[in-house]
């Protein structure tokens, strides 16, 4: 190489060393720009929506609500506003009619206790409110509140021959307690519940169950046993175990939680368990006594030949019927007494040379008659 050509390289060589150089110096010595991020404000205001679907009659607690913001121009009177509601004072009150997920929660859609109409939201679908009497011992001295679930125990005495029966027996299970007198709600002084024994006792049942209470009160003493929290719990796993309880493979898990929830509240009379005196004491017994068979009291009727019946109870309304024999009888006739006697094949006629002989014995007297039945 030449020296003029390597004069000419080593020369734009320098020259674009120093245009990177001073293009590097332009660009750093320029301000980069800065972002400034801007707070949007929501729109509207906040208003109380549901959490979760709730079905007419359940009871709100404080998971069962929240405020979310709506649209201005959506929001209507009728909407608790987030600063001017106490959702507080709505823990315990029940939905009267269902409310969506997602969906603002009306004054008018939630009935508070001691309201109109409380008692009929309270309900399940399909079930009835029956009052049963209870005092401090059958009402478990007054431990049981509106909400709680007890099991119904009838005790009665079985009279017959002899000793009678004493029992005592489990005829209802799962009920839950509506009101205590006309409470529907825990009473509570200075943040603590108040125990007292009450006179009446409201529970939630269904149609068949109410008739069969009805019943009990007529039978003999109807106390109540509380049951434990976990109690449903442990039933409804033995359901499912048991298959009683069929939830469908397409079920959303909000659907199976309310299958599930239904099948814990529902009462159950299927299952009856119950006690003797004989269980009890050596000296009770533990079968029921045999009944004594008493005759008809309605009197005889016997028919005059033209379809017409006559008493033949002297005109006194009085005389029991003659209970009828059980298989073949024969009635011998003397004069004006009859006897009945009941025979068996072998033995028929021997009753006929009985009667046979009886009429000749007799003299004057007539003829013995046999009628064989």
């Amino acid at each position: 190489m030449d020296k003029k050509k390597l004069v000419l390289l080593v020369g734009a060589l320098v020259i674009a060393i120093g245009t990177a150089l001073v293009a590097r110096s332009m660009f750093a010595g320029a301000a980069a720009p800065t972002a400034t991020a801007q707070t949007v404000e929501p729109v509207g205001t906040k208003v109380l929506v549901a959490q979760r679907a709730l079905p007419a009659g359940t009871i709100i607690t404080a998971d069962s609500m929240g405020f979310q913001s709506w649209p201005k121009e959506m929001v209507a009177d009728a909407y608790y506003l987030e600063g001017e509601s106490d959702v507080t004072k709505l823990v315990g009150t029940v939905v009267r009619h269902p409310i969506t997920a997602g969906q603002p929660v009306t004054k008018g859609a939630l009935v508070a206790p001691g309201d109109r109409g409380f008692l009929a939201a309270a309900l399940q679908p399909g079930m009835r409110a029956i009052t049963v009497p209870v005092s401090a011992t059958s009402g478990v001295a007054g431990f049981i509140f509106p909400g709680d679930r007890v099991d119904m125990v009838l005790t009665q005495t079985v009279e017959g021959e002899g000793n009678a029966l004493k029992t005592s027996e489990t005829i209802l299970r799962n009920l839950r307690i509506l009101a205590t007198d006309q409470a529907t709600e825990q009473q509570k002084v200075e943040g603590r519940t108040v125990v007292q024994v009450s006179g009446t006792v409201t529970l939630e049942v269904t149609p068949r169950i109410a008739e069969k209470i009805e019943v009990a009160k007529t039978i003999g003493t109807l106390s109540f046993a509380l049951r434990s929290l976990t109690d449903s719990s442990s039933e409804l796993d033995r359901a499912l175990a048991a298959g009683k309880i069929v939830i469908p493979d397409d079920a959303t898990p909000e659907e199976e939680e309310e299958l599930l929830r239904q099948a814990m509240s529902r009462p159950d009379d299927s299952r009856s368990s119950y006690v003797t005196g004989g269980d009890v004491s050596r000296f009770q017994r533990s079968t029921i006594p045999p009944q004594t068979q008493r005759a008809a009291a309605a009197p005889a009727a016997q028919n005059d030949g033209n379809g017409n019946g006559s008493n033949n109870g002297g005109g006194n309304g009085g005389g029991a019927a003659p209970a009828r024999p059980a298989g073949p009888s024969v009635r011998i006739i003397r004069g004006q007494s009859s006897t009945t006697v009941n025979v068996s094949r072998s033995s028929s006629d021997v009753v006929d040379r009985q009667s046979r002989g009886f009429g000749q014995a007799a003299g004057t007297v007539p003829a013995a008659t046999s009628v064989l039945r």
